[in-house]
């Protein structure tokens, strides 16, 4: 239940926040209760991620004002902000995996033995209360285990035990499921509903609309940097906060312009592929204009055959053809030369070089076409990236912005737009709208569509049962490295595709 305890453990009031170009938060008001689960939600760019680093101290606000406990606060530095009880937990994590995960909870604030001038890690205590903020959010596992060797569900919880550690008195939660299998999710869902009846205040903020309606008191809706809405009680519905996020009333559609697939001479063809990861020898075709989408559970190896068919990872044996030729290549330079692009599902890691501008992403792809020092042809360059950054709608403060400093959604936008840059045949798509709002969501579907109405041959690998079912033509099941079955017209449905899934008989 919700507490509406007097005062709010943190309130931020009238909160404004300026950067060059940018007027990121305009008279933005949120509170958060003891015990209560407060979710942010909003389109990329909405002023989210500035808002949570406003109260972790990173960034200082322009206006406004910051209470603790109703006392007046300044979170001039991240220690400031955690000595006060504010504790952030960052959709990337920050974990030391050589060490354990007692280590880790207590990083830099280990308690001591011995003499003050001859002082030594007293570790069986640090272990003894490890453990004790390991039961309180469900971690079942020896404080002295390598943080190497966890799940990454099971590091977002050490993440939580490291904060209470801290004696967090809020919570922060920024994206914590956009990694986890939908059984971690829900375990670390239960955990921090278990923390918000111990009185800890929590904000949460995700773009995973129905994790919102399971677990927020109070929906506080940004738009373009400003407070638009508040949903409590069961006013709380993703139409609402659709509706509240774009502005307007809107519904997902996957529907699009019929157009002619050919799978007589496809865009992919792929036969009995050997890999170190395949259980067996992987067969299957994507058609010129087909979208094939590719389902399965946490490790079924779908992500695996990503790279082997982008070069990342070598080829045992088998053939591949792109248009009907055979082609070999052993890196992604020759998956590329033959026609390939990938969309990786890590896009900070993988896809985008951060601290490049706009501009020098987007063309990464395509540099050699654009000459050499010192006859580099940078006009082409920028009128290209403009070309592209227009046509998928990338906001930023203009195309030489740090790629970095882009939104998640305008991100993703940047690695699509890279690879549209090089013309491909094939587009291998993993993951393609992870961490990305609705509006992004859609715009990045009628991309998908537009590429499949021009012939190009798109694999989509996805998590999300509903993107899967209405985006695809056709939808192969992995399991366990292997394809378990292919699904098309009305077969297409989620008890088919999850009997696939775990296994079972096509």
């Amino acid at each position: 239940m919700m507490n509406t305890l007097s005062p709010s453990r943190v309130s931020l009031q009238a909160i404004g926040k300026s950067f060059p170009g940018v007027r990121a938060l305009d008279n933005v008001t949120v509170e958060v209760a003891a015990g209560q689960i407060v979710a942010i939600v909003g389109e990329n760019g909405a002023g989210k991620s500035t808002l949570l680093k406003i109260l972790g101290g990173i960034h200082q606000p322009d206006q406004g004002h910051v209470f603790i406990d109703g006392k007046p606060a300044d979170l001039l530095s991240v220690r400031r902000s955690m000595d006060l009880g504010i504790s952030l937990i960052h959709q990337e994590l920050n974990l030391a995996d050589n060490l354990s995960i007692a280590e880790n909870i207590f990083l830099g604030k280990q308690p001591y033995r011995g003499s003050r001038f001859l002082p030594f890690t007293n570790r069986s205590m640090m272990d003894r209360d490890s453990s004790r903020l390991m039961d309180l959010v469900g971690l079942k596992l020896s404080p002295q285990t390598l943080v190497g060797s966890l799940s990454v569900g099971q590091c977002q919880l050490v993440e939580v035990a490291k904060a209470l550690s801290q004696s967090a008195r809020v919570l922060i939660f920024d994206e914590p499921t956009s990694s986890l299998s939908g059984a971690e999710s829900g375990r670390l869902m239960e955990q921090i509903k278990q923390l918000r009846n111990q009185g800890t205040g929590i904000l949460y903020v995700s773009h995973r609309l129905n994790e919102v309606c399971q677990l927020a008191d109070k929906v506080v809706v940004l738009r373009d940097g400003q407070h638009v809405g508040t949903l409590v009680g069961d006013d709380i519905s993703e139409k609402q906060m659709i509706s509240l996020m774009v502005g307007r009333d809107i519904k997902q559609h996957y529907h699009r312009s019929g157009h002619e697939i050919d799978r007589q001479q496809p865009a992919l063809a792929v036969q009995q592929l050997r890999y170190r990861a395949a259980a067996s020898p992987i067969s299957f075709s994507v058609g010129r204009g087909e979208i094939v989408g590719f389902a399965g559970l946490v490790g079924a190896g779908r992500t695996e055959l990503a790279r082997v068919l982008f070069g990342i990872d070598p080829i045992l044996g088998g053939q591949i053809q792109i248009d009907g030729r055979p082609v070999r290549y052993r890196t992604p330079v020759g998956a590329v030369e033959a026609g390939m692009a990938m969309v990786p599902e890590d896009r900070k890691a993988h896809g985008l070089v951060l601290p490049m501008p706009l501009c020098r992403n987007i063309s990464l792809t395509v540099l050699s076409r654009l000459g050499s020092w010192p006859w580099y042809n940078r006009l082409a360059e920028t009128q290209l990236a403009r070309c592209l950054a227009n046509e998928l709608t990338i906001r930023a403060a203009s195309l030489q912005q740090t790629t970095g400093l882009l939104s998640g959604g305008n991100q993703q936008k940047v690695v699509l737009a890279k690879w549209l840059a090089s013309k491909p045949r094939v587009f291998v798509l993993d993951e393609p709208t992870r961490g990305v709002d609705v509006g992004a969501k859609s715009e990045i579907y009628r991309l998908i569509f537009e590429l499949s109405a021009k012939g190009v041959g798109i694999m989509m690998i996805s998590s999300e049962m509903e993107e899967i079912i209405g985006i695809s033509d056709r939808v192969i099941v992995m399991h366990e490295g292997s394809i378990q079955g292919e699904l098309t017209g009305d077969q297409i449905n989620e008890e088919a595709v999850m009997s696939l899934a775990i296994g079972a008989a096509a």
